[in-house]
C-alpha cells in the first residue's frame, strides 16, 4: 500500500465477493483527498466474504462488516493509520444473510439486521471495541402483500436513535419498523409498542433521521416511494409519502440519507441508476433534482466533506460527486473509481 499524507482519509469498500455471486475479494482500502474528492484505490486490506456493509465504532479504530452469507457472520477489525485492517473478532449473527449493522452511540453495543433471517441480533463491545458473545437475537414474524419478496420477515436495517430513545428495526417482509428499547445490562432487546405498519407492499429497506431528531424518510423498495414520519414517543406517524424518482422505468430505491445541514434529503435508485434531491425545509418532500450516476445500479452511496460516492454494485464503480453546498445537488467529477461488486462505501 502507498502512503498516506497527512491530509488524507481512509475510506473502506465492501462488497459481494464468490461466496454471493459478487467479485470482490474482501474489503477494500481507498485514500480519500478531502479537497477534491478524489479516491485512490490501495488495494484489498481484509480477504472476508462478502462484507456487504460496513460500519465504524464511534470511539475506537475498529470497523465492523457483515459477512451476508447462509450462515451469517459479524468480524471486527482493528483499522491501521494507513487503512490496513487486522482481524480482532468473528462472531455468528444467528441468522442468514446479514445485511446491516450499527453501533449504538454509546459504543458499548452492536445491532445487526439478518435479512434472511428476518431477526436482528446484538452484540455487546468492550473497551477496545471487540464484540463479544451475541445477547440477543429477536426473529420478525408474518410476511407481506408480495409472494416473491415478502414471503417472511427480512429485516433490512438497524438504527440506533443517537439521543438514547428506541432502537428502529426497518423490516422489508413485513412492511414494518419495529421500536426496541436496549436493557443495557443484559443486552436485551426489549419491544416497544406500536410497530409502524408501513403502506402494504411497500418493502420498506434503509431509513434515514433528521438531524433535529424529530423527523425519519423511509424508502420503500418494493414500491419506489419515500415516505416522511414524525417520531415521537409514542411511535412513527406517517406524514407524506412521494415517489422516490421522477424517471420512467424501474425504481428500486437503496439507500437513503440527510445532508448534514438538514435541508436536502438523498435517494439512491437502482433500475434508473439516479440519486435524487429533495429539499426538505417544507411540509413535503420536493425533488429538486435527479442526478444519473453513471451505473444502474447504486446500492449505496455516502456524504463526506461536501463530495458524494456512491457505489454502484453491477458497474464495478465508485462515482464521485461533488455537492452544491447551496443548492444541494450533485455533480460528477473525474471519472469513475474501479472496484470490484462494491456495495457500501464507508469513509
Amino acid at each position: 500500500m502507498g502512503p498516506v499524507r497527512a491530509q488524507d482519509t481512509i475510506v473502506h469498500i465492501g462488497g459481494y465477493t464468490a461466496e454471493a455471486g459478487g467479485r470482490a475479494e474482501g474489503i477494500v482500502a481507498a485514500r480519500r483527498d478531502p479537497v477534491s474528492g478524489e479516491l485512490t484505490p490501495l488495494g484489498t486490506v481484509a480477504v472476508t466474504p462478502s462484507p456487504s456493509f460496513l460500519v465504524r465504532h464511534p470511539a475506537s479504530p475498529v470497523l465492523y462488516a457483515v459477512n451476508e452469507l447462509a450462515e451469517g457472520q459479524l468480524s471486527a477489525f482493528r483499522v491501521a493509520r494507513d487503512g490496513g485492517l487486522d482481524l480482532v473478532g468473528v462472531r455468528p449473527t444467528g441468522g442468514a444473510e446479514p445485511c446491516h449493522l450499527a453501533v449504538a452511540p454509546d459504543g458499548r453495543h452492536l445491532f445487526v439486521a439478518n435479512y434472511g433471517g428476518g431477526s436482528v441480533a446484538v452484540f455487546p463491545l468492550d473497551g477496545d471495541g471487540v464484540p463479544g458473545e451475541r445477547s440477543d437475537l429477536v426473529r420478525h414474524e408474518g410476511h407481506g402483500a408480495d409472494p416473491q419478496r415478502q414471503e417472511r420477515a427480512h429485516c433490512h436495517m438497524v438504527s440506533p436513535d443517537p439521543d438514547g430513545g428506541p432502537l428502529l428495526a426497518v423490516d422489508l417482509g413485513t412492511d414494518s419498523v419495529y421500536r426496541y428499547d436496549l436493557d443495557p445490562a443484559s443486552g436485551r432487546l426489549v419491544p416497544r409498542a406500536p410497530r409502524l405498519r408501513t403502506p402494504a407492499g411497500s418493502g420498506p429497506r434503509h431509513l434515514a433521521r433528521h438531524p433535529d431528531g424529530r423527523r425519519c424518510w423511509l424508502v420503500g423498495e418494493l414500491d419506489g416511494t419515500v415516505t416522511g414520519y414524525d417520531l415521537t414517543a409514542d411511535g412513527l406517524h406517517q406524514r407524506i409519502r412521494v415517489d422516490a424518482s421522477g424517471r420512467v422505468g424501474h425504481v428500486q430505491p437503496s439507500e437513503v440519507a440527510v445532508g448534514p445541514d438538514g435541508r436536502f434529503l438523498y435517494v439512491a435508485n437502482r433500475g434508473v441508476g439516479t440519486v435524487a434531491v429533495f429539499a426538505v425545509t417544507g411540509a413535503a418532500p420536493e425533488l429538486v433534482a435527479e442526478v444519473d450516476t453513471g451505473g444502474e445500479w447504486p446500492r449505496h452511496f455516502a456524504l463526506a466533506g461536501g463530495h458524494l460516492y456512491v457505489a454502484d454494485e453491477r458497474a464495478d464503480m465508485i462515482r464521485i460527486l461533488r455537492v452544491d453546498p447551496d443548492t444541494g445537488v450533485p455533480e460528477p467529477v473525474g471519472e469513475p473509481v474501479p472496484v470490484a461488486s462494491p456495495t457500501c462505501v464507508r469513509p
